[in-house]
């Protein structure tokens, strides 16, 4: 893949536009975006800026961690506190995701989304108020190992960090999730099924190239 350099704004920008000329895959109202991306990878802070752009574009948007969608600390941490196998399929309610957030946009959904669910500090859930995502709104959801899982997006951004940076801006206490991480990597390939990929080896160049249906402007693919 090929990869061109862009900064964090023009990036933004792209994106927007480009989405702006997607149609939901289920003929629906609502937009639904995924951006994945280990935590080391800081898939936040894209989320926040792809949001702000939409936003300037006249569009509402909702975003959600799927950190706000962790399962019970009894869950998580049944076959220990470090166990890649549960990080990598039974940290995150995958389920809940389902039901809460991407069943109420399907066609004819009431729009009505919670924003998160679980409490990892408290261990308990939420409560947080459902919230109205208007027709045409768009939803951006990031976090870790996003794809594979057969979430309805309709644009997909994978920040791509190679195995020496994802090591190195991984924090010490986090390491043990890198063979999670690795296993996604070999097993999803997400660098190959989403549809934009970002480099984000130096958060201060980021560089972009097409996924599995082509990328923005000027982006092609040698694959």
């Amino acid at each position: 893949m090929r990869f061109e350099a862009i900064t964090w704004e023009r990036l933004t920008g792209a994106l927007a536009e480009r989405a702006a000329h997607i149609k939901a895959a289920d003929g629906g109202s609502w937009l639904r975006l995924g951006i994945d991306g280990a935590t080391a990878a800081r898939t936040n802070e894209l989320a926040r800026r792809l949001a702000e752009a939409f936003r300037l574009r006249g569009r509402p948007v909702l975003v959600l961690s799927t950190e706000g969608f962790l399962r019970p600390a009894s869950l998580r941490y049944e076959y220990g506190r470090q166990d890649p196998d549960t990080y990598y399929d039974g940290w995150f309610d995958t389920g809940a995701l389902w039901r809460e957030v991407f069943g109420p946009l399907d066609p004819g959904g009431t729009g009505l989304v919670l924003p998160d669910l679980w409490d990892p500090v408290t261990d308990r859930a939420t409560r947080s108020p459902y919230q109205l995502l208007p027709d045409g709104g768009v939803l951006i959801v990031h976090g870790p190992m996003l794809l594979g899982r057969w979430f309805p997006f309709d644009l997909t951004v994978h920040l791509r960090l190679s195995p020496s940076a994802l090591r190195r801006r991984t924090e010490e206490a986090d390491r043990w999730t890198l063979t999670a991480l690795e296993r996604y990597a070999s097993e999803v390939r997400p660098a190959e099924v989403a549809d934009v990929v970002v480099r984000v080896d130096d958060p201060r160049h980021p560089a972009w190239g097409s996924g599995r249906s082509g990328g923005g402007a000027g982006v092609t693919s040698d694959r």
